[in-house]
């Protein structure tokens, strides 16, 4: 049985921490996933994986050997991505992540022109809003927005995103339209738990900057569900452009203290610095930056 095979077989296993998930990413059936892995078991003559019924998780051999596997069939995915893209022609996959709301809006917007440009791309995307390891769970790229906390991966930046303070109409009417930022306090507030502060709003207007300490905040890691939750008259919400203009435009929600300046967050393309760029993933940079900048 084909060595690299297996490694592959292996390393999608150890990646997704399941045989059936790494069967969908690698194209094949979970028998076969199985058979691989276990031929390599055989071979090595070591267990690689703790099974159970419900999980699979790496031994302390198999993550050794997942440490020292993974340069190896880059090195073999640069090579061959190298002799393709020789040929003028961009191709291979890539494997990207981004938040969930914006990779199910704007980004596939942006990602349109380059996959149809480029048809021998194998994109894989992941949506999630929880933070993922790059390296660690074998992506190429991330797209992320707001404050960087991982300062090990290199970032470059696609576009500003200005933060819009909004609620409905209705909740507004019945609770009163704020005038101050001192008057959030008082209302219930939809707050978005990925930030670094999570309690806290900071708005400007006149070079003065007001912090506001919120209470009671109603809480969520995904700025699309908090404004579907305003628009449905909760609370008041802080959110990025992205996730309300077509509410702001339509009237389902209405900006909050309009001639205060919110934050201006950042979305970043991001990758690891020690794994070299492939020309198909430098070139989608270069084209997200692009079509974000327009």
């Amino acid at each position: 049985m084909d060595r690299i095979e297996t490694m592959r077989a292996f390393m999608a296993v150890a990646q997704e921490n399941s045989f059936t998930a790494a069967g969908r990413r690698l194209g094949l059936s979970t028998k076969l996933v199985s058979k691989y892995v276990q031929h390599l078991e055989e071979d090595l003559r070591t267990r690689l994986f703790n099974r159970t019924t419900r999980s699979v998780s790496l031994t302390d051999v198999g993550s050794a050997y997942l440490q020292r596997c993974r340069p190896i069939l880059e090195q073999l995915d640069e090579l061959e991505s190298l002799v393709r893209e020789r040929q003028d022609a961009l191709a291979g996959p890539i494997r990207l992540t981004a938040p969930t709301g914006f990779g199910s809006t704007r980004l596939p917007k942006a990602l349109l022109p380059f996959l149809k440009r480029h048809p021998d791309v194998e994109l894989d995307m992941t949506l999630t809003d929880s933070r993922v390891a790059l390296v660690e769970e074998g992506f190429d790229l991330a797209i992320r927005i707001g404050s960087l906390r991982d300062s090990t991966l290199v970032a470059r930046k696609l576009v500003d995103m200005p933060l819009v303070l909004c609620a409905s109409p209705d909740y507004l009417d019945a609770h009163g339209r704020p005038t101050d930022p001192k008057a959030l306090r008082d209302h219930v507030c939809l707050v978005d738990n990925n930030q670094v502060e999570v309690n806290i709003w900071r708005l400007r207007a006149g070079g003065r900057e007001h912090v506001v300490r919120l209470n009671g905040s109603v809480q969520a890691n995904a700025p699309g569900a908090l404004a579907r939750l305003a628009e449905g008259g909760l609370g008041i919400t802080m959110a990025p452009l992205y996730a309300v203009e077509t509410a702001l435009q339509t009237g389902r929600l209405e900006r909050v203290l309009p001639e205060h300046e919110a934050d201006v967050f950042g979305v970043y393309a991001l990758y690891p610095p020690n794994r070299h760029l492939t020309r198909r993933v430098r070139a989608l940079i270069d084209h997200l930056a692009g079509e974000f900048g327009k």
